[in-house]
């Protein structure tokens, strides 16, 4: 445990944001995970629907610099490729 006040204050900060990041990135996964099981069950117009919000959800990500913005940029290339290659079964 921490002796000094601004070590205290620093485990309570830092407490605080990894509750705020692992907020953010259960969001973002649980969206991209939803647009993959509908792509992957052939429900290409319901995953479409659901896009929007996976891709609300890792711009969030990659605002908050829980993930990096080109990261977010290839997850969101990826569900879109899922997506059309859906289509096209």
């Amino acid at each position: 445990m921490p002796i000094k006040q601004n070590a205290k204050k620093y485990m309570r900060a830092s407490k605080k944001r990894a509750a705020q990041n692992t907020k953010i990135k259960k969001t973002f996964r649980a969206a991209v995970k939803k647009v993959k099981e509908l792509a992957a069950a052939s429900k290409t117009d319901e995953a479409k629907k659901v896009f929007p919000a996976a891709q609300k959800a890792l711009d969030k990500a990659a605002k908050s610099g829980v993930i990096n913005k080109n990261a977010a940029a290839r997850k969101k290339s990826r569900l879109v490729k899922i997506i059309k290659a859906s289509t096209a079964k």
